[in-house]
């Protein structure tokens, strides 16, 4: 078993960001002392068999270098192989991509503040959220959402990612021009089934997405919960007034807005629905959301 961590990097994170700098951003590491190997990735979901592969040989150190979409492979790389493992995995971030949400729970330093934590040795255990969907599993430290929020990542991704960033625009501006209030029935805990027409939901393991917007301000990533945010019935106006207020975490008082933090939530929802997780955008028929409670240690 080797105590090298894995640096699994994405060179096309960040519209290719991540390959201009991983270079030096490794080399200040070696230079603190920490061994360091290095497998880079060519395509989607390759990051996912790298992992998968490394922890069946042994590895239990990994840093993911580039975006929140990078982070997201490597944790399903981990998991569900280390759900239950005595030996929980560590890993820790360089953030070279867009997005990079997850770490802003804890910095606003960026790969600063990783270089030095990993010198420091400092880790921390963060839950996992695993979503068990009609075709299987996936697993997130950061958010998954449906409804609004979904269909413009969706709509981003499949029509308007050669527009680079303004991609984002149109897709918001598209998305709010079909917007509509659905249902997407769950139970949260032991409760009962509600039915109610919602705009979106969030359920979210830590505070930000998208690089500063805090969707769930009362979120935190060691507590064994999903904070979950629902916003029900609002028009077109009301959400483009209230949208700029998620950077600060006040969108939460909306009277729309209804916030809890559960262990399960359970969806009936009988046909593929777009879903936004961790800035990646997937089609999958979504049963049930539960936690992993301290199943990773990340290096903050």
């Amino acid at each position: 078993m080797s105590d090298a961590y894995l640096a699994v990097i994405n060179p096309a994170a960040g519209g290719g960001r991540c390959g201009k700098h991983f270079p030096a951003a490794l080399e200040r590491l070696r230079e603190a002392g920490i061994e360091v190997d290095t497998a880079q990735t060519s395509g989607p979901g390759q990051a996912s068999e790298l992992v998968r592969a490394a922890w069946a040989e042994g590895r239990r150190r990994f840093i993911a270098v580039g975006g929140d979409g990078t982070g997201y492979e490597v944790v399903n790389g981990l998991f569900p192989a280390a759900t239950g493992s005595t030996e929980r995995p560590v890993l820790g971030f360089l953030p070279l991509g867009t997005g990079n949400s997850f770490l802003r729970d804890f910095t606003d330093q960026g790969a600063e503040h990783t270089i030095e934590a990993l010198s420091k040795g400092a880790r921390r255990p963060c839950d996992v959220i695993r979503l068990t969907h009609a075709d299987g599993a996936l697993h997130y430290i950061n958010i998954l959402s449906i409804g609004f929020v979904a269909d413009v990542n969706g709509l981003r991704a499949r029509r308007f990612k050669r527009w680079g960033e303004f991609g984002y625009v149109l897709a918001v501006i598209t998305a709010v021009a079909g917007l509509r209030a659905r249902g997407y029935p769950m139970r949260v805990d032991e409760g009962e089934l509600d039915e109610a027409l919602q705009v979106f939901s969030s359920f979210n393991n830590s505070k930000f997405t998208g690089g500063k917007m805090m969707m769930a301000p009362h979120a935190d990533t060691s507590d064994g919960k999903i904070a979950v945010i629902r916003v029900g019935e609002m028009g077109r106006l009301s959400l483009l007034a209230t949208f700029p207020k998620i950077f600060g975490g006040t969108h939460v008082h909306h009277p729309a807005v209804t916030t809890c933090q559960a262990v399960r939530v359970e969806l009936s929802v009988s046909e593929a629905i777009d879903v936004m997780v961790d800035g990646e955008a997937l089609q999958v028929v979504p049963r049930v959301l539960d936690v992993l409670p301290g199943a990773l240690d990340v290096v903050v």
